[in-house]
């Protein structure tokens, strides 16, 4: 009677045990995941301060070698071809003829897939071109790697939306 009884509470104990340590595991596993998009967040920040900044060399180094670049308007372009529209944004912005103002990302969603990601989210900004002020609003994908250990953009879409 006594070993009946003993046996059933070592079983409930081990059945804790057991319940505690995949319990123990699958908040670890949402940790990390929420520490991941944490860190491609703020790898996002920084791709978007240095565009906003035309910051070529940081931004030369946030893109994969075999970076693809597409715009609702336009067929795609790599990397190279991007760098050098880049180039002539970086010398209206220093002239003063191009001005960035009220660049803001909302409605972010982030999807993961081990080392590779998937930002869904919505451009808003105000430009001023030689004098000619315009409010525009895109719908961007991005799709992002893990390169080592750093994010990199590897894919760019986006639609005018306003």
């Amino acid at each position: 009677m006594i070993n009946g009884l003993m046996m059933k509470c070592l079983c409930i104990v081990v059945l804790l045990v057991i319940s505690q340590s995949c319990s123990f595991e699958k908040k670890n596993t949402t940790t990390s995941l929420d520490k991941e998009i944490e860190i491609l967040t703020q790898k996002i920040n920084e791709f978007n301060q240095a565009f906003n900044t035309a910051d070529l060399e940081k931004l030369e180094q946030m893109v994969t070698e075999n970076y693809l670049h597409t715009n609702g308007n336009s067929k795609p372009i790599r990397k190279e071809t991007w760098l050098n529209y880049l180039k002539k944004r970086k010398r209206s912005l220093e002239s003063g003829e191009l001005k960035i103002e009220n660049y803001q990302m909302t409605e972010t969603e982030i999807e993961m897939y081990d080392d590779m990601a998937i930002v869904s989210t919505r451009i808003s900004f105000i430009s001023n071109n030689s004098g000619t002020e315009k409010e525009q609003e895109f719908r961007v994908t991005n799709i992002w790697v893990k390169e080592g250990n750093d994010w990199k953009r590897a894919g760019f879409h986006d639609y005018r939306i306003k």
